[in-house]
């Protein structure tokens, strides 16, 4: 199993490439899910009424199952899938990559959109900062109160981030964990008395 994935960091907006006439502007956003990637979408459609033409790619997911190149009335296979494969070369995932046309009256033929589209999306991720994201995992952890530092200990050896605390006879705790780590961390409060836990 893999925990962690490649992605970029913060967005990246506004890489301009020009060619013959044409204006070609790269855009790289984070994403997490579907939404992220129709509020990013809709955010650049607004602030590109009058481009020719808004093609994109994003691939979402571990291994980037979750994919799509779309060329958005460019010639088919000149314009998403060009983006697309910046994005395998440059084994990212949780991505989206939009490449705005403003076309400037001389037609690129096929093989130039490719090229230029594939250029674009390269320039655009090169500004970008790659990091690697830790998948994480949510767990609930219920004991009772003279055990508390016993847990936050435990918490802390694991680098666990707690979200929410409830203190009472009974305490809850929800935290975030790396996913690498569920097993370790299932198999100490296993070990424990008076302890109930459970991933969410």
């Amino acid at each position: 199993m893999e925990f962690s994935f490649n992605t970029i960091k913060s967005p990246v907006e506004n890489i301009l490439l020009k060619e013959k006439g044409s204006k070609f502007i790269g855009f790289a956003f984070p994403v997490n899910t579907e939404t992220d990637l129709k509020k990013s979408l809709e955010k650049i459609r607004e602030e590109h009424p009058k481009a020719t033409h808004h093609c994109y790619a994003f691939r979402l997911g571990m291994k980037g199952e979750n994919y799509r190149a779309n060329d958005d009335g460019e010639p088919s296979g000149s314009a998403g899938l060009p983006i697309y494969n910046q994005l395998l070369a440059h084994e990212i995932t949780n991505i989206l990559v939009i490449v705005v046309r403003y076309y400037g009256g001389t037609k690129l033929g096929v093989s130039g959109l490719v090229k230029a589209y594939k250029e674009s999306a390269k320039m655009t991720l090169e500004e970008a900062e790659m990091i690697t994201r830790e998948l994480e995992s949510d767990i609930e952890i219920t004991f009772t109160f003279n055990q508390q530092n016993q847990i936050f200990t435990l918490l802390n050896k694991f680098d666990g981030r707690i979200q929410d605390f409830l203190s009472d006879e009974q305490c809850v705790i929800k935290a975030k964990i790396k996913t690498s780590q569920k097993e370790n961390i299932s198999e100490q409060l296993s070990e424990m008395q008076n302890i109930s836990f459970k991933f969410t």
